[in-house]
């Protein structure tokens, strides 16, 4: 998969100056950030609604888009697809990698756990089943 991200990401790095008229990449950097920002948030919430919505195909098509907006918005910021993976990786040391890390530092474990002992993983789906009962 990480493969595919960077394919996306070179390909949105060689389309940024393209002509807008016919690269919708190329529109996204001329319109700048905000916009950029706006379409990567509307994409993230079609796939909330899709997902809440049971329409694994349609969660799948806005997945896509919402990968693309984000590449963009990387490409835009001087982030590359192997600074995100660094960062994944750390994370996976420090907690897991179906962990996110919390906000505040204090909550952090002093130390990294054994590599070898990692957390469980729990579905979101058993979660939100037992919620709804």
């Amino acid at each position: 998969m990480s493969d595919s991200i960077e394919r996306l990401y070179r390909a949105v790095i060689a389309a940024r100056d393209l002509d807008p008229a016919t690269s919708r990449t190329a529109r996204l950097f001329q319109r700048g950030p905000a916009k950029m920002a706006k379409k990567l948030a509307e994409e993230a919430v079609e796939v909330v609604i899709d997902a809440l919505s049971r329409k694994p195909d349609a969660v799948v098509r806005e997945s896509a888009d919402l990968l693309y907006n984000l590449t963009v918005m990387w490409a835009h910021a001087g982030v590359k697809p192997e600074d995100v993976w660094r960062e994944m990786e750390r994370r996976e040391r420090l907690l897991g990698i179906a962990e996110k890390l919390p906000k505040t530092p204090g909550k952090l474990p002093k130390t990294a756990p054994d590599p070898v002992v990692r957390r469980r993983i729990v579905a979101l789906e058993s979660s939100l089943r037992k919620r709804q009962s």
